[in-house]
């Protein structure tokens, strides 16, 4: 054998050292993984919330802009839960004024995020609604009418207030309430938005741990 089949054998690597670099590999994966996926989790949540509450805000305001209706339904039966805003024309109304008929848009929660009810004891409810027991908790009016717990619309007006049909009827009908978007199993990573039927005024809120329970603290 030459010396400079010699050389070219030395210099490549051994089994030992090929198993070394795998090992460590690995273990640098694991560890990033790990300390990745407390932000992974916190972002799902923080896209989640921004989509409960930009989802009312765009519908209210293209309700306003166009002089129409626009609904917003909330559903946490079906997996991922979705929003969904819909034009919602009064009877008779095909089109925009434009001539366009807009189609529906749908919204899914991320991975590991649905619309749920808080932690038992936390109080009070954000804006007063309900004391906490329904995920979705719409449908406060004049009239004494409650939310529910698995879907519910609401349609916002041409006035910008929000209310439970789409006649837009007004006083007696605002629909005002508020729904709740948490990790599985993370009581600290609760969100909340309310919402105002006669303003149609928004809120989202945060929750925080306090001495004998939770309490919402307004974002």
């Amino acid at each position: 054998m030459s010396a400079g089949q010699r050389g070219r054998r030395a210099s490549g690597f051994s089994l030992i050292e090929m198993t070394m670099v795998v090992a460590l590999t690995i273990v640098v994966s694991v560890v990033s993984v790990v300390s990745l996926a407390p932000m992974v989790n916190a972002q799902r949540m923080t896209n989640a919330y921004n989509t409960t509450l930009s989802s009312l805000r765009q519908a209210r305001d293209n309700a306003v802009s166009q002089r129409t209706s626009y609904s917003v339904t909330f559903q946490n039966s079906t997996t991922p839960n979705t929003v969904t805003i819909a034009w919602a024309p009064a009877s008779g109304e095909t089109t925009l004024p434009n001539g366009q008929a807009p189609t529906n848009i749908v919204y899914q929660l991320p991975v590991g995020v649905t619309f749920a009810a808080p932690p038992t004891g936390t109080s009070p409810a954000p804006d007063s609604f309900g004391s906490g027991v329904n995920a979705i908790d719409f449908g406060y009016t004049s009239n004494g009418n409650t939310g529910g717990t698995t879907a519910y619309t609401v349609y916002f007006c041409p006035d910008g207030s929000a209310q439970v049909a789409n006649t837009c009827l007004g006083a007696g009908l605002w629909d005002g309430g508020v729904i709740y978007v948490a990790r599985t199993a993370d009581s600290g990573s609760y969100r909340a938005v309310s919402l105002w039927g006669a303003t149609g005024r928004i809120h989202g809120w945060r929750i925080y741990s306090r001495t004998g329970g939770y309490s919402w603290l307004r974002q």
